[in-house]
């Protein structure tokens, strides 16, 4: 086990349009630098109770919410790192707990239903969330490509655009090719603005001028109503 990491920070969603992100993209260029990878495919595979408790639960906007996933960037090697994420959000803020470890060795460990596979704090923390929810199983996967932006002076301070955010309930692996359902109309984005503390004026401005308001949106959500759609469909024929 490797990376062990902790974030503590508020994630702003806004869904954009082509032109939006034009507006938003040429702000940026004086005040933000492009992450040193370039754009990159983020795939996650999101683990959930057999009557999907956890997004359900999300859904109806609670207090304090948690999940957990698995992530790679790109298709995984059975020995590439993937990271298991537990991330938590009470009021506006987002804590995330995170262990590396090859995606062989993270497979088993959270399809073993045992406890004691992570070292450390964070460790016990997925511990016992596995062990509170009973029968989590991999449910959904999620995939997008992602561009993300670091503030010159300040690299806790991060935008990030996802596109072609694509989800599948079958061939639950990482180390699968990329495909999918998509979640979002062609042209648009997924912005979020990540934070430890307040925004910069000139981004307050260009939202503003290019009427961006921000919005509740969950890829898993999405990928959840989408499943209970296609099921009431199955069950009307």
């Amino acid at each position: 086990m490797r990376n062990n990491r902790v974030f503590e920070r508020y994630e702003i969603k806004y869904l954009i349009t082509a032109r939006q992100k034009r507006a938003v993209m040429d702000a940026m260029a004086a005040h933000m630098r492009p992450d040193e990878y370039g754009r990159s495919t983020i795939c996650n595979i999101y683990y959930d109770t057999p009557d999907f408790y956890l997004i359900r639960h999300s859904l109806e906007k609670p207090v304090y919410k948690e999940k957990l996933r698995v992530r790679s960037y790109g298709t995984a090697a059975p020995g590439d790192p993937v990271f298991v994420e537990l991330k938590k959000k009470y009021m506006d803020v987002v804590y995330k707990r995170r262990v590396s470890l090859p995606e062989r060795e993270a497979a088993f460990y959270l399809g073993s239903g045992l406890s004691g596979g992570l070292d450390g704090q964070i460790g016990s923390e997925i511990d016992y969330f596995r062990f509170f929810y009973r029968g989590l199983a991999p449910r959904v996967f999620i995939s997008y490509d992602r561009e993300a932006f670091f503030d010159r002076e300040d690299e806790s301070f991060r935008v990030t655009f996802d596109e072609r955010i694509l989800w599948r309930d079958s061939d639950l692996s990482l180390t699968s090719p990329v495909y999918g359902r998509p979640v979002l109309p062609p042209g648009a984005s997924l912005m979020e603005i990540k934070t430890s503390g307040g925004m910069p004026l000139w981004l307050t401005s260009v939202l503003s001028e290019n009427g961006i308001f921000r919005t509740s949106f969950s890829k898993y959500g999405r990928a959840y109503e989408a499943i209970k759609r296609e099921e009431g469909g199955r069950a009307a024929v």
